[in-house]
């Protein structure tokens, strides 16, 4: 378990690591030709190059503090490792003393496995091979996470250490889900026994193909990935330190399955519900978490960095320091100039870039990344329940008639991979025999792939808020309408285009010409606030009816780029 670190790449990695911990003692840096070093010598070394003042990224009359200063804070108060010399801010217990670390675990772990060597250690805990003694597995090796009580200093990490076990006992089942077996305890550590995975990590992969792979390999990678994160987002668990290091392959064979590991830093997560505190790996750690206010969404941008180390070798954000890493995540752009990228076909190059949209809303989901052009040849992919589809029906029967009739003509624009993933996600939903889903569908859906876990993030709960919505029956053409994203569709390259097709179709179709008091109406604006100068732009002055910047307004709120009036 840890917060935002960087691992040191080594230019001859261990065969086999299944260290599930995020932070770990950086080694020396290396020279290979396609990483570039980690900024981390030591987290917690006061001199560190991470604390000097980053560039200027707002207007304001000084620079603002570093973000690696914060999340070193952060990690020092959660596993109470503050020196005497450096600041703190009291965040609850923070001393050993009357904590409670009695787990409720079985307390014989030595009579039912042999440990072995040691595979990874991190810094909270490590992990050994084991041979089961008795019992189902009796003569299977094993994994066994080891976490030193001793470690665990503050409230916070007994909590992560509750909730890791809970969510691992929860998900298992998922075919690239490392699986887990069982929890023990003892007075000195808490032993986390899972699935022994030989093949080593897939970092160790890309390292020992120079850097890259086919595109071809990397849908591969790629579909493993998506497919257990998607059944994670499911859930209402978001993973938060996605990365190649905690993936690992079952066995050393090229085809070999991708497991996931390392649930330390997992968490819950409704679809509606935001996280605030700073975890994860730097290199991979996604805008919205360093502004501390993220979701599941974090998870796509952690994976679409995988992507792109995949596809050419290098990390897309990197710098010396822990601030220069942050700072070009927050404000650089990924390079798709130099190679082998003008040699990757447009789809790879368009799914990276859907990924690593620094807006949030408009990263592809785990389910939607699946249905992308550059995986649609992929043998066997099985395109889940994707809950962004309940938060897009839900706020789409709150509209007014004129934003649905709008929205209809922009569903009438969609390309049939767009209509293909609403497609899969209508029949999840289960249609009748005459083609209709009603709002009871929505939970229904979400029962039927239940697990514990949804229980626990209270998905489940969100389904049943939207399957108690009074609304007749949608068939799929409406359901295309409310469950089409605009924010998505916005960023896309060809976004502007796409509007102007479907706003010529509703002016044929539905535009009408409206008063500014249903615009009000609309916006939600009070009589206070001066309507005209805030709709001005909304309404052609010929006659009365929506204009096109109106219209894409009216679909999506305000649009991000500069659109030219009707």
């Amino acid at each position: 378990m840890g917060l935002c670190h960087g691992k040191a790449i080594q230019e001859n990695p261990k065969p086999i690591s299944q260290n599930h911990d995020s932070v770990i003692q950086s080694e020396s840096p290396t020279n290979f030709p396609f990483y570039s070093p980690s900024p981390l010598s030591n987290l917690f070394n006061n001199s560190s190059p991470a604390n000097s003042t980053p560039l200027r990224l707002f207007k304001r009359p000084f620079p603002p503090p570093s973000p690696a200063k914060h999340i070193r804070a952060l990690l020092a108060r959660r596993h109470a490792s503050v020196k005497p010399n450096e600041a703190s801010i009291p965040e609850g217990s923070e001393c050993d003393v009357g904590l409670d670390k009695n787990f409720g675990y079985s307390k014989h772990f030595a009579a039912h496995y042999d440990l072995a060597h040691e595979l990874g250690r991190g810094h909270f805990g490590y992990t050994s091979s084991a041979t089961a003694k008795k019992g189902p597995l009796k003569g299977h090796p094993v994994a066994v996470k080891i976490i030193p009580k001793s470690k665990m200093t503050t409230a916070i990490a007994i909590e992560d250490v509750r909730r890791e076990v809970k969510i691992l006992r929860a998900l298992t089942g998922h075919k690239n889900l490392v699986q887990f077996y069982d929890a023990y305890e003892d007075q000195d550590n808490v032993y986390i026994v899972m699935e022994l995975c030989e093949g080593g990590e897939l970092l160790d992969r890309i390292l020992s193909r120079g850097g890259k792979y086919s595109e071809e390999d990397a849908k591969i990678i790629m579909v493993q990935i998506l497919s257990v994160v998607a059944y994670c987002h499911l859930q209402g668990v978001v993973h938060r330190d996605l990365k190649p290091e905690n993936f690992l392959f079952t066995s050393k064979e090229e085809r070999s399955t991708l497991k996931a590991i390392d649930f330390g830093l997992s968490d819950y997560v409704k679809p509606d519900e935001r996280l605030n505190d700073i975890v994860g790996s730097a290199y991979y750690v996604a805008p919205e978490v360093l502004h501390r206010s993220y979701g599941t969404e974090a998870d796509m941008w952690s994976i679409g960095v995988i992507a792109y180390i995949l596809l050419c070798g290098s990390r897309p954000f990197w710098a010396r320091t822990e601030s220069g890493i942050f700072r070009a995540v927050l404000k650089a752009d990924p390079n798709f100039e130099e190679s082998p990228w003008p040699s990757l076909s447009s789809d790879a190059i368009d799914f990276v870039k859907r990924l690593l949209n620094k807006d949030y809303r408009k990263r592809l989901t785990a389910a939607q990344a699946l249905c992308h052009p550059w995986l649609a040849d992929h043998q066997d992919i099985k395109i889940p329940l994707d809950t962004i589809t309940y938060k897009l029906v839900r706020a789409y029967i709150s509209s007014s008639s004129l934003r649905k009739s709008a929205l209809g003509a922009v569903a009438k624009t969609l390309s049939s991979v767009q209509l293909g993933y609403l497609e899969k996600q209508f029949t999840v939903l289960g249609p009748n025999k005459n083609g209709f889903i009603s709002m009871q569908n929505f939970k229904t859906a979400l029962i039927k792939n239940s697990t514990d876990a949804m229980k626990d993030s209270r998905v489940v709960e969100y389904g049943n808020m939207v399957s108690s919505i009074q609304y007749r029956k949608l068939d799929f053409e409406e359901f295309c309408a409310a469950a089409i994203s605009i924010y998505q569709l916005e960023g896309m390259d060809n976004w502007e285009q796409h509007a102007r097709h479907a706003y010529d179709l509703f002016d044929k179709d539905g535009n009408r010409p409206i008063m500014i008091e249903e615009l009000a109406s609309e916006l939600g604006l009070s009589p206070s606030v001066p309507v005209h100068v805030v709709v001005q732009d909304w309404i052609r002055h010929s006659d009365g009816k929506l204009s096109f910047l109106g219209f894409v307004r009216l679909v999506h709120g305000v649009s991000s780029r500069p659109l030219q009036k009707a």
